[in-house]
C-alpha cells in the first residue's frame, strides 16, 4: 500500500490510516531495544501466540486495536510505520484473525461468519456462515472460547472450529476452489495448527484432560498423541509443532515444556523452567516464552536439546491476569466446571517474525495493552 491511500485520523472506518505511534526504549535489565508499536489509551494485542503476526515478506504487522471502541483489525506498514484500519464492524472474534503468508489478506470470523479482508483495497469476503453455530465465547476468552483459527503455510487451506452446543465441528475450506467440508465433530476442538511442512496433517487442543490430537486434512487419523500424568494433575497447555520434525511441543504447566513424537509416542523434556506460552521459529532451532510464577521476562532458549539455562530477552512487564494459573497444576482436576477470569489482552503471547530477527508481543505495562517488537540482540547495533 503506497502512502498516497493516506485518511485524516478524525473518524473512524475501514481504510482510516492513522501516522505512525512508534517509539523505542532500552529494557533496563537487558539493554535490548523494545519498540513499541501502538500507543493510544486503550486495548491492543497481536495475534495468539502460535499464529503469525506478519506476513512473510513482513510488509505488515497485524493486530487488533480497540481504538475506536469496538475490537478492529489493524496493521501497521512497517516500510513507513503507518497505521492501517481494516475493518468496521461490531463483531470480530478478535482472536481469530490469521494474516496470510502471501500478504493479500487477513482472515478472521465475525458473529457467526468467516472473512477474509483484502490488505490492498480493504474489501472483505465472506467465505462462509454457521447459522446455528457460535465460534467465540466472549465471556470466557480460554481455550475453544478464543475461537482461533488456523490457516495453511501455502495459503490455500483454511480451518476453522465453530461450537454446536455441545458438540463443536472443524470446517476446513480450500480457498483454491472454494469447497468446504467439516472434517471432525466431536465435544471440544481448540487453537488447531496446520504442520508448517504438511499441509495435510493438523494439531489441535482437545479436552482439558486429554490434550494433544492429531487429524489429518481428510478427516482421516483423528487420535490422541499423549497421555497426561492425572494423579499428578498435569496440565499440558499451549503446544505447538516443532518445524522439520513430526513433534509437538507443549507446556506441562508450570513445570517445563515437553516434546511429544506423535508416531512413536516419544516424550521428551524440553525445559524445566516455567514457560507458559512457548513459541517456535521457522527454523526450529530457538523458542522465545514468556513467564509467570515467578514473572521471569520473556527467555530464549532451544528446543532441540534439554535447555538447562534459558536466556533473557527483555521483561514484558505484562499483569498476566489469570489466578488460575498460581496453583502449578491443573485447576480443572479440582473443580472441572471452574470459571476463569483470564483477559488474554493481559498475557504477552511472545512469537518470532517470519525471518526470525524479531520478537512480537502484548503487554499492558503503560496501563494499557500495547504491541511490542523487540530485535533479537545480534541483529542489534549497540547502544552509543
Amino acid at each position: 500500500m503506497s502512502t498516497s491511500r493516506f485518511i485524516s485520523s478524525a473518524g473512524c472506518g475501514k481504510g482510516r490510516t492513522l501516522p505512525p505511534e512508534s517509539r523505542v526504549q532500552r529494557d533496563a535489565q537487558t539493554g535490548v531495544a523494545v519498540r513499541q508499536v501502538t500507543a493510544a489509551a486503550c486495548i491492543h494485542h497481536h495475534p495468539f501466540y502460535y499464529l503469525p503476526a506478519y506476513d512473510d515478506a513482513m510488509r505488515w504487522l497485524v493486530f487488533v486495536s480497540h481504538r475506536t471502541g469496538t475490537a478492529q483489525i489493524h496493521a501497521e506498514e512497517r516500510a513507513t510505520g503507518l497505521l492501517v484500519q481494516l475493518t468496521d464492524r461490531a463483531d470480530l472474534n478478535e482472536w481469530s484473525l490469521h494474516p496470510s503468508h502471501d500478504g493479500r489478506f487477513v482472515y478472521f470470523t465475525a458473529g457467526c461468519g468467516a472473512w477474509r479482508v483484502s490488505l490492498e483495497d480493504f474489501s472483505e469476503e465472506l467465505i462462509a456462515t454457521f447459522d446455528t453455530g457460535s465460534i467465540a465465547d466472549r465471556a470466557s476468552m480460554v481455550a475453544a472460547g478464543m475461537g482461533t483459527t488456523t490457516l495453511s503455510r501455502d495459503d490455500r487451506w483454511w480451518a476453522v472450529p465453530v461450537n454446536y452446543g455441545a458438540v463443536s465441528r472443524l470446517h476446513l475450506f480450500d480457498m483454491h476452489t472454494q469447497a468446504a467440508a467439516v472434517i471432525l465433530e466431536r465435544d471440544t476442538i481448540c487453537h488447531p495448527q496446520f504442520h508448517p511442512d504438511d499441509a495435510t496433517l493438523l494439531r489441535y487442543g482437545g479436552p482439558w484432560q486429554d490434550r494433544l490430537w492429531i487429524i489429518n486434512r481428510d478427516g482421516t487419523g483423528n487420535r490422541s498423541v499423549h497421555a497426561r500424568d492425572a494423579a499428578k494433575k498435569e496440565w499440558i497447555v499451549h503446544e505447538t509443532w516443532r518445524p522439520g520434525t513430526r513433534e509437538i511441543l507443549a507446556a506441562n504447566w508450570r513445570h517445563g515444556v515437553i516434546g511429544v513424537d506423535i508416531d512413536t509416542g516419544a516424550i521428551r523434556a524440553v525445559c524445566d523452567f516455567n514457560a507458559w506460552h512457548p513459541m517456535i521459529d521457522r527454523t526450529g532451532t530457538r523458542m522465545i516464552t514468556d513467564t509467570r510464577n515467578p514473572d521471569r521476562g520473556l527467555q530464549l532458549f532451544d528446543p532441540r536439546h534439554h535447555a538447562a539455562a534459558p536466556q533473557l530477552l527483555c521483561q514484558s512487564e505484562a499483569s498476566s491476569v489469570g489466578d488460575h494459573w498460581d496453583l502449578g497444576h491443573c485447576p480443572y482436576d479440582d473443580d472441572a466446571a471452574r470459571k476463569v477470569f483470564a483477559p488474554q489482552h493481559t498475557h504477552p503471547h511472545p512469537n518470532f517474525s517470519p525471518d526470525g530477527r524479531f520478537v512480537v508481543f502484548t503487554s499492558d505495562r503503560t496501563g494499557h495493552a500495547q504491541v511490542y517488537e523487540v530485535e533479537l540482540p545480534e541483529h542489534q547495533h549497540p547502544a552509543h
